[in-house]
This record gives structure tokens, sequence and C-alpha cells, in this order.
């Protein structure tokens, strides 16, 4: 799962995002914050070979704490993120507009110990575990329950969240095609932290010219919304993904 669809010797975006938030999380402040905006810069491909990774903290105040991490691989970054994090506080008094919200989730918790694969969710279909139900023009969500990002270590609710981030692309990008936009920079937004194993992606938005794209999703669990992921993406037409084929080719299209 790790792989990416792109190169059988590249990790996917998925992965890297989570590499980067376990590095960024060492220097979480502590259980009072929230990694409020999380923004991952995609430039060069990350190998699927040993990694660096380093971080810093470039500013820290009593309401506002600001962590920079990298990738390094054959002495070169391959990618990089920063975090901020702010405090978690009472909301200010008064009501403001809020849109009506459809949050769709599966019936039956998909709650199987050490993770499994996604299901897909196009337009009014079912949930499917199926990799080739995306094939069409819909509107699309995604539902994960992921497996632990590094071995012995428990997947935690922030890297649970960059992790699924990436796969923004899947749920604004997958068309009748399959999925042409490999993505430039993540950049995810939180309230609150995910709640519980299960965590969700809806498409938002998709505006693409010139062979860029930017796509919008909402980020949920099941008790709400949690903040949105948005991600750059360029063209890549010359190898378009068949998220079937790469599935079966990876054996956990079942």
């Amino acid at each position: 799962m790790a792989l990416s669809p792109w190169a059988p010797n590249q990790l996917g975006g998925t992965g890297v995002c989570g590499l980067l938030a376990h590095e960024l999380e060492t220097h979480s402040p502590g259980a009072g914050f929230v990694p409020a905006r999380f923004t991952v810069d995609l430039f060069r491909p990350v190998l699927d070979e040993p990694i660096r990774l380093s971080s810093e903290v470039v500013r820290d105040g009593s309401r506002v704490r600001v962590v920079d991490a990298s990738i390094v691989q054959r002495d070169s970054v391959r990618a990089r993120a920063s975090v901020m994090y702010l405090p978690a506080t009472q909301d200010p008094p008064g009501e403001v507009w809020q849109p009506e919200r459809q949050l769709p989730a599966p019936t039956e918790p998909l709650g199987i110990p050490g993770g499994c694969p996604p299901l897909f969710k196009s337009g009014d279909e079912d949930w499917t575990g199926d990799f080739g139900s995306g094939q069409n023009n819909q509107r699309k969500a995604a539902w994960h329950n992921l497996p632990p990002l590094i071995d012995g270590e428990p997947i935690t609710p922030f890297q649970r969240a960059a992790f699924v981030a990436d796969a923004t692309s899947l749920v604004c990008n997958w068309g009748t095609e399959g999925v042409g936009y490999i993505n430039s920079d993540v950049t995810l937004t939180l309230t609150r932290l995910p709640e519980g194993p299960e965590l969700g992606l809806l498409a938002q938005d998709q505006v693409s010219s010139n062979g860029i794209v930017v796509g919008t999703a909402l980020m949920y669990d099941r008790t709400g919304p949690l903040g949105t992921s948005i991600i750059t993406g360029l063209a890549n037409a010359r190898r378009q993904v068949d998220l079937a084929a790469f599935a079966a080719s990876r054996s956990f299209a079942e």
C-alpha cells in the first residue's frame, strides 16, 4: 500500500505525507494543541530506499508553534512539510453560516484490526472495495481504516489524517479514464484530530486548466467534519493510472 501507482520503485504520496507527519509530531506542543495546518511539497520522487527525516522548530510561542520537516535521500531533499500548531480553545459567541452537509459513511464499521484497503463511493452508488468502481465522472468519496504507518508503532490520529489527505486526488481527479494528475503539494487544515480508526474524504471541488488541477475535499469521521484537504496536481497523461489494474498488481483489490 505504500508504493506509488506511478512507478514501482517509488513511495506514494500517502506514505510520504504520513512519514512527514510522524517527524513533525515529535515536536508537538502537547494534547492542548491541534495541528491546524499541514502542508507538504512533493517536488522529487521519494524512492523505495532508506529514508532520513530531519526537522526543526521555526517558531515557538504560547499560541503558535511552527515546525518544518524534510525527507532526505541520496544527499538531497525529496519532500518537505510544515505544520502550524494552534491551541484548542472555546469558540467565540454568536452564530455564523454553515453549509448543509451530507457526509456518507458505510453502515457497518470498517473496524478490521491492523487496517484494510479503502472503500469507495461514486454518486448515489453503494460503498464498494472495487478499485475499478470509480472509472466514471460522478462525485466520489473514500473511506479508510489504515494499517500502522511504521512497523511496531500504532498509527496516530495526525498521521492518519496526513496519510489520507494525499488521497484527495483520488476523490477529485478519478474520472472515466483513471487518474491523470500527480500531486505536487498537499495542504490539510484541521479543527480537531480524527476520532476512531475510520476516516472519510468527500470531493468538494475540482478546477483544472493548462494541465494543472486544484482539488478540494472535506475530511470527516463518524462524528462529523474535521477540516479540508487541498491538492495541486500536474497532468501526467502519458502515465494515466488505471486503479483497478494497480490494485490487482499489489494484491489488495480484494
